[in-house]
């Protein structure tokens, strides 16, 4: 009995031992990331600078392949159909998976099932944007007219889900207001709609409405965080600017992993990531399109993604908004 114990206690070792050396063994080949993003977004050239890092990184060759369309299931099904050790990986938009779980009544895609969110590459926040000739100095004046307007006064987006639309959604939820949601089919046309008056407003980051805000034809009148973005320190939060305390809206990615990946490998991933994204070129370029790192564990980036869920879900039941 001793011996068949010290047997299997040394089996027990080995196949411990072994979890650590294969993480360090990881990639042993190329190591592709897919992103639902078109060549030249912003989320896409963070990425590419990203997979730059990770290939001298890794000793390895990392390709970043672009599958844009299909509102990002075209690379969805690259990657449930690519490898599972960890060598294929894919970056997702926030929508994926807090949003699209509660606007498709089938997907095709299971977002608990299907992928092992590693950690957030970026977040960024929006600003409530005005015509610079706009009356609306607060949000306080814009809830203040549409609660004596109801379903008068309007707002902006590029489709049905996106950030942009459900963020305003969530304005309306929290105010009790009703405002029309007017759809656009690119974001130079609807922020140029917010310029020339079309819009009453619209939310925008400073990767999309900062252009025409830099160049004065639209004003920034508050911003969707908790606190003052340091880029703009005079522009109040919304709670500051009389909307409603405890409204958030953010835009992010993740870079995710095929669910069941070792927790070894998927550790590694993840702290030579967020190694990556601390280095001060890609700050730089973080700077430029207006995002900010977004280091947390695993285990809170979960509790993270569960809370967003279940507000855009209420958010989604309340608009009556659906893709299908």
């Amino acid at each position: 009995m001793n011996r068949r114990a010290a047997v299997a206690l040394a089996a027990a070792a080995t196949l411990i031992a072994a979890v650590p050396a294969q993480a360090e063994d990881w990639p042993a080949k190329p190591v592709r990331i897919i992103t639902p993003f078109p060549a030249g977004a912003g989320p896409e050239a963070v990425v590419r600078v990203l997979a730059e890092k990770l290939q001298k990184k890794w000793g390895k060759p990392v390709i970043v392949e672009n599958k844009p369309g299909a509102n990002g299931f075209l690379a969805i099904d690259a990657f449930k159909r690519g490898a599972t050790d960890g060598t294929d990986l894919l970056q997702l938009d926030n929508v994926h998976l807090v949003a699209y779980p509660s606007l498709f009544k089938k997907l095709p895609y299971d977002p608990v099932k299907d992928f092992e969110p590693i950690t957030p590459l970026f977040r960024t926040y929006f600003f409530v944007g005005v015509p610079t000739t706009s009356k609306y100095k607060t949000v306080g004046d814009i809830v203040a007219d549409a609660k004596a307007r109801p379903g008068v006064l309007n707002y902006g987006s590029w489709s049905i889900g996106n950030p942009v639309h459900l963020g305003s959604a969530l304005l309306e939820s929290m105010t009790s207001t009703e405002m029309q949601h007017i759809v656009y089919k690119e974001t130079s046309m609807l922020y140029t709609g917010v310029a020339n008056g079309e819009l009453n407003f619209s939310l925008g980051t400073l990767a999309t409405a900062g252009p025409l805000q830099r160049s004065g034809k639209i004003k920034f009148i508050a911003v969707t965080a908790p606190r003052r973005h340091p880029t703009f320190p005079d522009v109040p939060t919304v709670a500051e600017s009389g909307g409603p305390a405890g409204y958030e809206v953010t835009g992010w990615t993740t870079i995710a992993a095929p669910r069941g990946l070792p927790k070894a490998v998927a550790d590694k991933i993840q702290k030579d990531i967020e190694a990556a994204l601390a280095e001060p070129d890609i700050k730089d370029r973080y700077a430029t399109f207006g995002y900010e790192t977004f280091p947390v564990t695993r285990e809170q980036f979960n509790a993270f993604i569960a809370s967003e869920s279940t507000k855009y879900a209420d958010v989604i039941k309340r608009a009556k908004v659906a893709l299908d």
